[in-house]
């Protein structure tokens, strides 16, 4: 007997977890609170630039921006820089648009600076480059020079935060017409809104995954997955597996599944809501395994278990190089209605 669509959808729905739990979460302890000193200097040197230029990940377009580069440096021309479009699911991309330019944001650009794609733009004078941490703001300085001056990197550059400490001098990055960049440290706001808005940040990798814990980011990173797959349409018809007990509902159905990106990378049996049973699974394949003294009734027994946080950082890692597909972490704040 075969399930009409709208049943195939509940079934599916049933087997995951519709919401992620924030209980005992802290996301002040997750952010540095040092940071105001960059915006300071930042501030200072405004009447360097003609411009300001703001980077942010576009994995999270609506979430995480600090709103004090706006309120601080908001007397300049304001460009916002939506980079690591390659990773990111951007099949909303006008509606991202229609959000931002709620909230005073005219001037928007997506781009990926590892691939030039979307640097060649008309920018002269000199700007200043400002955004959260890790978002690629080294990087479009690095690729808008290869793009007019065909020279290499100016400025370090790493998939963790905090390359940049300092408010840098000028960089050159064309000639004609003679245009400068200030490279700036990130900063984030002082008060993140909300612990969800903390793990999407966290998982773009705005603060280092120790500060949150990364068995905790894993999980809502596969919460994430998950629910993504299962619940942006009513049929999951591309890269998905519901559980043992839904696939079998939807073998017989005329759009066949295939497996969502993380079972195949890892080679699981299929698509799992227990973090625990994906992190084992992630270890035992990758070798990642710790010796374990546990103190019996004979004596001390040394005992092999897999290694969890290896495995949770494997996790993080494969996603964050885009890897397990396209997401938009946002895509919760999309559905909703635009703000007034």
């Amino acid at each position: 007997m075969r399930l009409a669509p709208r049943a195939l959808c509940r079934a599916a729905r049933a087997a995951w977890r519709e919401n992620f739990s924030l209980d005992g979460r802290d996301v002040a302890r997750w952010f540095p609170g040092h940071m105001a000193k960059g915006l300071k200097k930042m501030q200072s040197s405004l009447k360097l630039v003609d411009c300001v230029v703001e980077v942010h990940d576009a994995r999270i377009p609506l979430s995480g921006r600090n709103p004090l580069f706006q309120e601080t440096l908001g007397i300049k021309p304001h460009l916002l820089v939506l980079n690591k479009m390659d990773l990111a699911d951007l099949s909303q991309r006008q509606k991202i648009i229609q959000h931002l330019g709620k909230k005073g944001l005219k001037n928007v650009i997506f781009t990926n600076c590892i691939k030039d794609e979307n640097v060649k733009q008309n920018v002269e004078l000199c700007i200043m480059v400002v955004g959260v941490p890790n978002v690629g703001k080294s990087s479009l300085i690095n690729a808008l020079r290869r793009q007019h001056l065909r020279k290499g990197k100016a400025t370090r550059v790493g998939g963790e935060p905090g390359i940049t400490r300092a408010v840098m001098s000028r960089i050159q990055v064309c000639e004609r017409p003679l245009m400068f960049l200030l490279d700036t440290p990130g900063v984030l706001a002082p008060r993140i809104e909300s612990v969800e808005t903390g793990l999407k940040l966290a998982l773009c990798g705005t603060v280092l995954d120790h500060l949150v814990g990364a068995e905790s980011l894993a999980d809502y990173l596969l919460y994430t997955l998950n629910r993504q797959r299962l619940f942006g349409s009513c049929i999951p018809a591309a890269d998905t597996v519901p559980s043992s007990a839904v696939l079998g509902l939807l073998r017989g159905h005329p759009r066949a599944v295939r497996p969502f990106r993380y079972v195949q990378h890892y080679g699981l049996d299929g698509a799992c809501d227990d973090v625990v049973s994906v992190l084992k699974h992630v270890a035992v394949r990758l070798g990642k395994t710790q010796k374990v003294k546990v103190l019996t009734g004979t004596g001390d027994v040394t005992v092999v278990q897999p290694d969890y946080p290896a495995a949770a950082h494997d996790f993080l890692r494969t996603f964050r190089r885009g890897l397990l597909g396209a997401v938009m972490l946002d895509r919760d704040v999309l559905q909703g209605p635009l703000d007034p």
